[in-house]
């Protein structure tokens, strides 16, 4: 489940985050009479395409491993999270039907309508995203039905939807999303600006997904920070893995590195106070410590601890070099000619990445031993098939296959644009006319008096 929700998760984010920035660029291309910006919103679509299909093949291995690999989830409380499991489904297919019209809708529809495909493909993929955020976030926080003599009754699907950790749960996951795309595809600019591509194409196509991987960065420690007060007081044993609080103190020390060695904490930085008010928004307030915590409620301490500090030190260091490139912009200097700026543009992508796979791993390891907090353990909702092995050898093969499958399109689509190839073919869409035949007229010709 690790492997696929780890890769899974890149691919969603582009569905969550890529139709805005696409959105954006046609905007710019059908109002400002842009071609530049048009055909990026062209290029961007049709990548997209690619990331969805696979996507779609993984998100089927995943609903297959939600009965597959947790029986003991899905048997007990299958009734609780049929509700946003339906709506998930429902978005995925208003996702898919929007941008194949709008794959299509190239010349065929006119532009400003051609545009409005975006607005419910956008939402499509907030909406999905959130369903399936809700049910993670009923899992930290469940609410919504009773428990009598090992039954589930008086089941509030509404209530699980709208759990008290919903919102901030999607809101950290939504901007993470914003975050990583907008770095990625930045960085795919980046790196042809290294290579000595400096026109208008690079520079667009740059700057459009970093603004909203900037908004991304500067408000996602605001974010965590109030979601971390949330932890404060319905996961406190996440919370003292968090912080490596082995003691509850007051005020609390930030511990910076660190790890727990044979009861001791060893290797860290102790900054006094700094933990309450990180961590409680208080000078005095303790953070709960392992002390008391029943040692088998505890989490695995030092992975849990290790992956929410890399996360919130990658977060931190893009945050600075977000708000130092906009200053510099500000005072007037273009770091697009500064090759140490590109390179790090095309490292922020990879580190965005890195940053969201280790915040999934200090949730989710940070929540055990429960599934469902308070409610079922781990070891009771797991299956334990013995073949189940064979699962995962074949779930790697067909991973490794689908990236390898991916990189390999992805680079041929970019090298036959760098060609000149601006109208790459689609399957089953309407071609242009080799002998000479009329085509369709593009949004460009079609907004020209």
């Amino acid at each position: 489940m690790a492997l696929s929700l780890g890769w899974h998760i890149i691919l969603a984010s582009f569905g969550v985050a890529w139709p805005a920035m696409i959105l954006v660029a046609h905007w710019r291309g059908v109002y400002r009479r842009d071609d530049v910006a048009l055909g990026l919103a062209q290029r961007w679509a049709k990548v997209s395409a690619v990331l969805f299909a696979i996507g779609a093949v993984s998100g089927t291995v995943l609903s297959f491993e939600m009965g597959l690999l947790w029986p003991g989830l899905m048997g007990r409380y299958g009734g609780v999270l049929g509700l946003p499991f339906a709506f998930e489904g429902l978005s995925f297919f208003v996702e898919a039907i929007f941008l194949g019209l709008y794959l299509y809708g190239w010349g065929r529809i006119p532009p400003r309508r051609h545009l409005l495909m975006l607005v419910p493909m956008a939402a499509a993929g907030v909406v999905g995203s959130y369903c399936v955020i809700s049910v993670n976030a009923w899992m930290n926080m469940p609410v919504g039905f009773r428990l009598v003599d090992g039954q589930v009754v008086d089941v509030n699907p509404w209530a699980v939807l709208f759990n008290p950790g919903a919102i901030l749960q999607f809101a950290h996951m939504w901007v993470a999303a914003y975050m990583i795309v907008g770095f990625l595809v930045a960085g795919v600019y980046a790196a042809g600006m290294l290579r000595g591509r400096y026109d208008r194409h690079h520079r667009l196509g740059f700057t459009i997904p970093l603004v909203f991987a900037s908004a991304g960065a500067l408000v996602q420690p605001l974010v965590g920070h109030v979601l971390g007060l949330r932890i404060a007081e319905a996961q406190p044993a996440k919370l003292a893995a968090f912080e490596l609080a082995t003691d509850t103190e007051s005020p609390s020390p930030l511990r910076l590195g660190g790890l727990l060695i044979n009861g001791q904490v060893r290797y860290s930085l102790d900054i006094p106070s700094l933990g309450s008010i990180i961590a409680r928004n208080s000078f005095t307030a303790p953070v709960q410590g392992l002390d008391t915590i029943a040692p088998t409620d505890e989490p695995p301490i030092n992975i849990t601890h290790v992956a929410f500090q890399s996360m919130v030190g990658i977060g931190t260091l893009l945050f600075l070099a977000v708000a130092l490139y906009w200053f510099a912009r500000w005072r007037g200097r273009d770091l697009l000619s500064n090759r140490w700026a590109l390179r790090f543009a095309v490292l922020a992508g990879p580190l965005g990445v890195l940053a969201m796979e280790l915040g999934w791993v200090a949730t989710e390891v940070g929540r055990q031993p429960w599934v469902v907090y308070g409610y079922l353990r781990t070891r009771d909702a797991a299956g334990d098939n013995p073949q189940i092995w064979i699962l995962l050898v074949a779930t790697a093969v067909l991973y490794t296959g689908l990236t390898i499958g991916a990189a390999l399109v992805l680079r041929s689509m970019a090298r036959r644009w760098r060609a000149g190839e601006e109208d790459l073919p689609s399957p089953y869409g309407p071609q242009s006319d080799a002998a000479g035949g009329s085509r369709p007229p593009t949004d460009r010709e079609a907004t020209t008096p």
